[in-house]
């Protein structure tokens, strides 16, 4: 006879979870849903519907979704949407969305949604001219009908999303939306601390990087949301023995190795497209600038301090994770982003301030241990119990 004392084991659930790229070269969006399902698919069944899968995990079943036009965009997300809605009517005790559906008791945000980007601070007639923008554009009005109905009051429904920042937007927006926010930050899955130097010459090598001098690390598929205009100006000012790898989506390399080329900066950044193996990335580098100009948390920052990286970032009005940094202890913070001198002057300090690079590093190490996948994977265990759906 069982204690009724002792905790019954929580039943396994049966989960959908929707990722159109469920690729681990995509960005943080991909890594955060990919990292999740890693964590949880020995707790629960789980199932992926997504309509590119570069992925295997043990115990995770896959559902290749169709994909019957890839443009224009708003299009297939519509296809995506209605086709998975579909598929997880019944038969799943949660449906987990990261994409702009509007369906799933589950949704977490990744980026601003797109009514704030449209009209947060428009007056008047730029507010106007904004509401005749939507009305002549059916992507627009395609997307803004997705967010309304995603984050719509008086469902049964959890709305996560990734920084303190991005839950204010997501109110301002949606106010309805407010009692079912909740803050999950993105994890690290281990503490992997500082490259010894023959492991950073080894990384160099894999990469096709220079042996010597120090290398500046610039992670990012949207290279000019992400500040890679202004990191390429500041490098110009920053000695000769510095180098730049920047890692990322291969389409929009020949844009910028135009501007470095422009710049005099050929023989000195190094464009890696994208790549598998984030750990050899990161021990070939010195130090991250995330200079971005949008990001809802920048998974990157966090990644690259568990591996013992200093790192500068873009601040709270531009980065999600900065609101939890403190200048000078846990990373160099800027102000404006798009400052030229200022990205340069931190870099500066970072390359000749021992340290100052020794402190980031402790200090980013222990910030990272703070943030790991099991407790996100704790959090979100609560969140699925506490939306439970009929099993029909």
């Amino acid at each position: 006879m069982t204690d009724p004392a002792e905790p019954s084991t929580p039943r396994r659930l049966r989960i959908a979870v929707l990722n159109r790229n469920f690729s681990a070269t995509g960005g943080g969006a991909e890594r955060y849903s990919i990292a999740l399902v890693e964590l949880l698919a020995n707790r629960h069944d789980i199932h992926v519907f997504a309509q590119h899968i570069n992925h295997t995990w043990p115990g995770v079943t896959y559902h290749r979704v169709s994909q019957h036009v890839a443009r224009p965009r708003w299009l297939n997300q519509l296809w995506y949407a209605g086709a998975t809605w579909w598929a997880t009517r019944r038969g799943f005790d949660i449906v987990h969305s990261h994409e702009n559906t509007w369906h799933g008791n589950i949704q977490t945000m990744h980026v601003l949604p797109v009514k704030y980007n449209l009209f947060h601070d428009r007056q008047g007639m730029a507010y106007v001219w904004r509401w005749l923008k939507v009305a002549t554009s059916p992507r627009l009005m395609v997307y803004l009908w997705l967010e309304r109905q995603r984050l719509s009051a008086g469902k049964p429904r959890a709305i996560v999303v990734t920084s303190e920042s991005l839950k204010a937007q997501t109110a301002l927006a949606y106010p309805a939306s407010r009692q079912a926010l909740k803050v999950v930050t993105p994890g690290v899955d281990r503490i992997v601390g500082a490259a010894t130097a023959g492991k950073q010459l080894g990384a160099r090598q894999r990469l096709g990087l220079p042996a010597i001098g120090q290398c500046i690390l610039f992670i990012g598929n949207d290279y000019r949301k992400k500040g890679l205009t202004t990191l390429l100006a500041a490098m110009a000012q920053l000695p000769m023995d510095c180098f730049l790898a920047v890692v990322g989506n291969p389409k929009q390399i020949p844009s910028f190795k135009a501007q470095a080329e422009a710049t005099g900066l050929t023989n000195r950044v190094f464009f890696l497209g994208a790549q598998k193996r984030m750990d050899v990335v990161y021990s070939a580098a010195n130090f991250l600038v995330h200079p971005t100009l949008e990001d809802t948390f920048a998974m990157v920052v966090l990644e690259a301090m568990a591996h013992g990286l200093p790192v500068i970032v873009s601040g709270p009005t531009y980065c999600g994770i900065s609101s939890l940094l403190t200048h000078d202890v846990t990373a160099l913070i800027l102000d404006d982003p798009t400052k030229i001198p200022e990205l340069a002057n931190a870099m500066g300090r970072m390359l000749r301030d021992a340290a100052l690079r020794d402190r980031l590093i402790e200090s980013g190490l222990a910030f990272a241990n703070e943030h790991s996948w099991t407790a996100v994977g704790d959090d979100y265990d609560g969140i699925y119990r506490s939306v439970l759906r009929p099993n029909t």
